[in-house]
């Protein structure tokens, strides 16, 4: 299997990279790279306070009409909190902590005129997996940030020896302008990243949309992704805490057929800020458990 498909296929499966190094430990196999502030884009402007504190009264004004119709309800406020940092641990059957994985929320502001916010996942092997198997991941997205589309979606991998650098602006019309080190990806009306189909599904109004679906693009291929909410909530033991959460089932779709061996469940806490707590993947070669750690 080639980089490009076990990217790809990770990085959709576990919806923003929180486990995408999971699928690369069955699938294949220099230096440790830091976490960087990557440098905006062409395009991309801070938001100044007053934007950042508005509510998402405005941010739905930004909205087309056919973005509207096409979207399942958002809460009219979003939690996302700019600088917020989620930790994650990767535990493979019996295998306890391989990896750590971060997903940040570095910032928001105008891309191309339309308010963003800049996400961020990071992923790293960890010792004694990490002496065989290093990866060093980056990814960074520009989504919407009222229904939290893709704008811009990208890869910086690095995984024993082999780089990728890959940046691609969304466009469903190619009318969208690209920078010179930007690929036009086309895709669908709604169309989101792993990593907005995370903070897409943390803001839904589950009371009112029991079920989502929506397209989502990985860098490489369309899926079609359906979330579904379960009765009830659940109480949740993780590094980071107990807490009391919600259970959502998600279906991946490839060409209209479901992914039928494997399965994923994510738990959102029932607080304020609907963190992320849990994701638990059942794969074809294992299973797979990413904790929520540590919350800054």
């Amino acid at each position: 299997m080639s980089l490009r498909t076990t990217v790809g296929v990770a990085a959709l499966a576990l919806l923003g990279c929180v486990a995408g190094v999971l699928y690369w430990l069955h699938a294949r196999g220099e230096q440790h790279l830091p976490e960087v502030l990557t440098v905006e884009p062409p395009g991309f402007r801070e938001a100044p306070s007053a934007e950042k504190a508005a509510s998402a009264t405005v941010e739905k004004s930004l909205l087309s009409a056919d973005s509207k119709k096409a979207t399942p309800p958002v809460d009219t406020e979003l939690p996302l909190r700019a600088g917020e940092v989620l930790e994650y641990t990767a535990n493979v059957s019996k295998l306890n902590n391989v990896a750590n994985l971060r997903l940040r929320v570095a910032g928001r502001g105008n891309f191309l005129g339309k308010s963003a916010w800049h996400l961020q996942a990071f992923a790293h092997t960890q010792d004694p997996l990490r002496m065989v198997f290093e990866l060093d991941d980056q990814f960074d997205s520009y989504s919407d940030a009222g229904t939290m589309t893709s704008l811009q979606y990208e890869m910086h991998l690095s995984e024993r020896g082999q780089k990728v650098e890959s940046v691609q602006r969304m466009t469903a019309t190619g009318m969208e302008p690209a920078s010179p080190d930007a690929t036009e990806a086309r895709v669908l009306p709604g169309t989101r990243d792993p990593l907005g189909m995370m903070q897409y599904l943390r803001n839904v109004d589950w009371t009112k949309t029991p079920e989502v679906r929506s397209p989502v693009y990985d860098g490489h291929k369309l899926y079609d992704v359906r979330a579904k909410l379960a009765p009830g909530s659940e109480k949740v033991s993780v590094p980071a805490g107990d807490y009391t959460a919600s259970k959502i089932a998600i279906r991946v779709f490839d060409g209209g057929a479901e992914m039928k061996d494997a399965s994923f469940t994510l738990y959102v806490a029932n607080n304020a800020a609907r963190t992320p707590v849990l994701l638990e993947a059942v794969m074809p070669f294992a299973t797979a458990r990413v904790e929520l750690s540590n919350v800054k």
